[in-house]
This record gives structure tokens, sequence and C-alpha cells, in this order.
């Protein structure tokens, strides 16, 4: 027979100590003249305050300080619905109280990281497109917010709240998290407010999940759910080390938590606050370099023992990478240390640089190794068509979204397109995803704009169009 554990022998002991102590006073009782010395029976049953001489832990001291810190973000959408029954002038008339328009409304967190200027952490999709921000805080108390900055591309922005009395949380150092350290998950999962799950690190730096922007995440086994999403990822010290953002599930996030949380980390949130607050935008570096991945063909042909890295297949005129001396061939393995295992991991490393910042590159060139060190330069945010080609004009063209590049796309995005414009006329919409041109091969805004050093004779534009493909020639 298996001997009970110690605790749950406590435990019992706790439960049925009142029973046993009043059977043996009883007992002592009846033999009170054959023996009379006084025996100390414990009148009163409790849990133990420590195990084995050691103190039971809580986290309730460290949660006590940390929670009124995490809030409810409550956001409202107005849609415009569109009812061509309606539209008509006479039924308008007969039905004149139908509405023409929803509000979507949804439930996210938040997390206060500067009390004296009410300032609060978040995810971009908690509050992407909303009309109405209100923030419920831990007392209970509900304001109005201010809209001050996002980066789609990190999922994460800033707002502001007009409020007193606030708390803050201090923000750790993400880079020390070991995989093994204990986390705690604080938000809002399923409108349940204050909710606490705790777990471990299972991962860092974790990145290739689909449909997602730029990766570095922090992946956990506390349990993250719907509504969790901007909520505090904190460490036992009750120190910010991540933002809660996504849970993975085969069957989508709403089927439940299975142990894959995915958080941001706080070095990269404090970055890209630090940029909102002085600019509104986030301003990214590039290396200015276009790559593909190592097929087994290409590594072996390279004198490669192994088919990975980002082997570079154009460098663009006046970039870091050309100034750093990088050569179309070379095949880049490590940046700043990290492992290079695709071009798009290439990507991913180098659209989380600042501009302005060392990049060192460790490259494999005819086989053998080589190091450089390139200043990433500003990546440019949006051009004008018409300083392209004068076929373009009127289209603004920007670089598509990280969610979509990790889904497998690549090209530009038609940001902007001016009616009447030329663009307009050749058939170039809003929305629309430039993967191809006869101008020339590019990947995204950079080379596209390097591709017209020399504009074509004609020019023809292969493009997304939700769904649909096709192809555009502009004239």
């Amino acid at each position: 027979m298996r001997p009970i554990p110690t605790l749950l022998t406590l435990a019992l002991a706790a439960a049925f100590g009142g029973f046993v102590a009043s059977g043996i006073n009883a007992h002592l009782d009846n033999r009170a003249e054959a023996a009379p010395a006084p025996i100390t029976i414990p009148a009163t049953s409790a849990l133990p305050a420590a195990v084995a001489g050691q103190p039971v832990p809580s986290l309730a001291p460290m949660l006590e300080k940390v929670t009124p810190a995490v809030v409810s973000v409550n956001t409202k959408q107005v849609v415009r619905v569109r009812n061509p029954f309606f539209e008509d002038p006479f039924f308008r008339r007969l039905f004149p109280d139908v509405p023409q328009e929803r509000i979507n409304e949804s439930l996210g967190s938040g997390v206060i990281i500067d009390a004296a200027e009410g300032l609060v952490l978040t995810n971009h999709h908690v509050i992407d497109n909303a009309d109405d921000v209100q923030v419920t805080l831990s007392d209970g108390r509900t304001v109005k917010a201010e809209f001050l900055g996002s980066d789609a591309d990190t999922d994460i922005a800033l707002i502001r709240i007009p409020a007193q009395g606030l708390t803050g949380i201090t923000l750790g150092n993400s880079d020390q998290l070991r995989v093994g350290d204990f986390v705690v998950a604080i938000g809002n999962p399923f409108g349940f407010t204050q909710t606490v799950t705790s777990g471990i690190v299972s991962a860092v730096g974790r990145s290739g999940i689909r449909g997602l922007g730029y990766q570095n995440f922090i992946q956990t086994d506390a349990s993250i759910n719907p509504g969790n999403s901007g909520g505090a990822l904190v460490n036992l010290q009750g120190q910010l080390v991540g933002i809660n953002t996504a849970s993975f599930n085969p069957q989508g996030s709403m089927a439940g938590n299975i142990g894959l949380g995915l958080a941001i980390p706080s070095n990269l949130a404090r970055n890209v606050v630090d940029q909102l607050v002085k600019h509104g935008v986030v301003v990214r570096g590039t290396l200015g370099i276009e790559s593909q991945n190592l097929t087994p063909q290409l590594a072996q042909g390279l004198g490669l023992s192994e088919a990975r890295g980002a082997l570079v297949s154009r460098v663009l005129a006046g970039s870091a990478a050309a100034a750093a001396g990088v050569r179309a061939g070379d095949v880049v393995v490590t940046a700043n240390g990290q492992r290079v295992d695709s071009a798009q991991a290439l990507h991913n490393i180098e659209g989380l640089a600042a501009v302005g910042s060392a990049m060192t590159l460790e490259l494999r060139r005819d086989g053998k190794p080589v190091q450089v060190k390139a200043m990433l330069k500003e990546q440019a945010r949006a051009i004008s068509g018409d300083t392209l080609d004068p076929r373009l004009g009127g289209a603004t063209f920007v670089d598509l979204p990280e969610s979509l590049r990790q889904s497998g796309l690549s090209g530009v995005l038609v940001n902007e397109v001016t009616r009447g414009s030329r663009a307009a006329a050749s058939g170039l919409a809003k929305g629309d995803i430039v993967t191809e041109a006869s101008a020339g091969e590019f990947a995204d805004l950079a080379s596209w704009r390097a591709n017209f050093q020399q504009p074509p004779q004609q020019l023809v534009l292969r493009i997304v169009r939700g769904n649909a493909r096709g192809q555009l020639v502009m004239r």
C-alpha cells in the first residue's frame, strides 16, 4: 500500500482533528482518577502554515500589487449596413426606423505602464478601427481613452486615460527570461475580469507562425484565451515581461486554450512605445537586400554543408548592406548573434531592429566565413506612384503588412488611388496587392522603387484583389 503523501496526511488531520480530540477527551474523563496528569490537546483545527518547516508559497502578495495595473479595454465600432432594399427612397419612407448601421463591440485587456501620465499598453488588434475606447479600472471606474498610436506589425498600441490614483507596473527585462521560468498571465478572458493564470516560459524567440506580424514571441503554457489580449505576463517579482497577444489552437482561439500562448516581449514593447510617444508612428530600419531560401542544390553549389540561411539575391544601391560590403551570393547565417534559417527569419530580425542600430552579419562567401557590420537605414513608409512612373500617377504604395507577408505573400500594397487619376483609369484600386511587374522582380517597397530606375516600355502588373488574381496593363 502506498504511503499517503505528507500534505494529504496533514489535511486529513486538520479535517478530523476536532473529532479525534473529542474522542480522546471523553476517554481521558473516564480515566481521570487513574491518570490525573493533565494532557493538552488542540481544541481547534486549521491548515498548516508550513509543510516540513517551510512556508506554503503564495502568489497573493505579488498579485495584490500588480493586478490594479491590469485593466479592461472595451471598444465600439460603428459599421455601415448596406441594404439595397432600404436604400430606395420609397421603402425608406415606409420603414424610416430601420437601422442603417450597427455597432460592433469587443473586449480586451491593457496594462498601465505609466501611472502619472495614464499610459496604457494594449494590442493593436484590440483597438483597431475602434470609434470609441473605454477603459475599466480594477476599482470599477470607467473612463474614455485617447488613442496615441499603434503598430500593426508588432500588434502594439498605446492609449492614454485621464484618471487619478492609478497603479502602474514596472517593465522587466524580457531578454533575461529562460525556458522554465515561472510566469503569471493577468487579463479578462471571455469577460471574466482580473483573471490570473500561471505557468512557465515554454520557449523564447518563437517565430514562424502564419498570420502574425514581426515575431519574437514568448511562448507560455499559462492559459491565454480571447479577452486576454493586451493583458500582462509578469514574472514572480511582479515585473511586466510580456504583453499577451495570442493563443494557438488548430480549431481556432475560441475553441479554448491548449497551453500554447504567445506574448510580446517587454523589451520589444518598450522600443515601440518610445517611438509612439516621440513620433506617433514606428520607423523601422532596413538592410536593403533581397534574399531567398536555400535549397539543398543551392547549398551544395555554394559549398555549404547544410541548406540553412538566407541567400542574398540582390543588394540595393546606396543601402546599408551595400555600404557594409554585402554581395549577391552571400549567405547570411546569423544576424546579431541570432540564428538565421531562412529569408523570412532574416526579414523578421531586420524588421525588429531600430533605425541607426548596428547589425552584425555572419556570412558564408564562397564557402568561407565572413563577418560584416551594417548600420540600418530608415525604411520608406510610403511611395507615391508619380515619383516612379507617370503610368502609376495617383497611386500610393506601402509595404505589405507583416501578417500578409507571414502568410506567404510578397510585394507591395496599394494604399490609396486618387479618383480620376491615371492609375485609377487603368483599373488599379485601393487594397490591391502587386506581386509581380514587368519592371522587374521585387519583394518589398525598397526593391519596387529600385526597379523604376529605367522604366519599362510596357508596364504590366500582376495583382491580388481579395481572392482573385489577375493582371493590369498600365497606360
